[in-house]
C-alpha cells in the first residue's frame, strides 16, 4: 500500500498559518462595519480559501437581512415569498462556500496520515468558520441594541448581558477552530465532508418540483 510522505514538524506548524481564527473574526467584523458591504463591496479575494471565507460571510449577511425582511407583516405576501426564495438561494450558496472551504483544507491535509487514536470531529472546520460568521452577525446586531436611545434601560442591560455571552461563545469557537486545525496537521484529529444534499433546492429530488415539471 502506498503511504503519504510525512511532513516535517515545521511544515505542520505552518500548514494553516493563513487560517487563524482571530484573523477570520477580524475580517468578519470589518465587513459588518462597512455599510452595505454584502451588497455593494467588490470581492477582496479572487481565489484560494479566503475567497470562500469571504463568500460564506457575504451570503450569511444577505441571509440575515432577508430573514429580517421575511418577518414583516405590513407588506403583501408576494414580497414575503420573494424573501423566502432569496433565503433559499443564499442558503445554498452559503453551504457551497462551506464545502469549498473544507475541500481546500482537506487538500492540505492529504499527505497527513491520521494517528490510530485521532479523533473524528463531528463538525468540519468549514462549519466552524460558518458559525463564526453567524455569531459575528449576532454580536454586531446585539451591540446595536445596546446603543439604542428609544428603549428602556432594562432592554439595554439585557442586551449587554447577551452580548457578553456571544463574545464568550465566539472566543470559544475560535479556540475550537485553531485546536482542530493544529491537531489535524499533526494527525491527531480529522474531519470529513459528507455534503449537504439540500433536497429541497434540487428539482430532481423535491417531489413538489419534479411532479410539477412532469405535468
Amino acid at each position: 500500500m502506498e503511504t503519504h510522505p510525512k511532513l516535517n514538524h515545521s511544515d505542520e506548524e505552518k500548514m494553516f498559518d493563513d487560517v487563524i481564527a482571530k484573523d477570520i473574526g477580524a475580517f468578519h467584523e470589518r465587513g459588518l462595519n462597512t455599510p452595505d458591504w454584502s451588497k455593494s463591496s467588490p470581492p477582496r479575494f479572487a481565489d484560494g480559501i479566503w475567497k470562500f471565507i469571504e463568500l460564506n460571510h457575504r451570503f450569511n449577511n444577505l441571509l440575515w437581512d432577508e430573514e429580517d425582511l421575511a418577518r414583516r407583516r405590513n407588506v403583501p405576501d408576494s414580497e414575503i415569498a420573494a424573501n423566502k426564495r432569496a433565503i433559499d438561494g443564499y442558503n445554498q450558496k452559503r453551504n457551497d462556500a462551506i464545502e469549498n472551504i473544507d475541500d481546500l483544507l482537506l487538500q492540505r491535509l492529504a499527505r497527513i496520515e491520521p494517528e490510530a487514536t485521532a479523533w473524528l470531529n463531528s463538525e468540519t472546520a468549514g462549519s466552524i468558520i460558518d458559525r463564526l460568521s453567524i455569531i459575528s452577525l449576532k454580536i454586531f446586531h446585539m451591540r446595536l441594541q445596546t446603543q439604542r436611545d428609544d428603549v428602556e434601560q432594562a432592554h439595554i442591560e439585557a442586551c449587554r448581558q447577551k452580548l457578553g455571552k456571544l463574545v464568550e461563545q465566539r472566543a470559544d469557537l475560535q479556540h475550537c477552530l485553531d485546536t482542530l486545525l493544529a491537531a489535524a496537521a499533526c494527525g491527531r484529529a480529522q474531519f470529513k465532508i459528507y455534503r449537504q444534499f439540500k433536497m429541497y433546492n434540487d428539482p430532481a429530488l423535491n417531489p413538489y418540483l419534479y411532479r410539477d415539471r412532469e405535468k
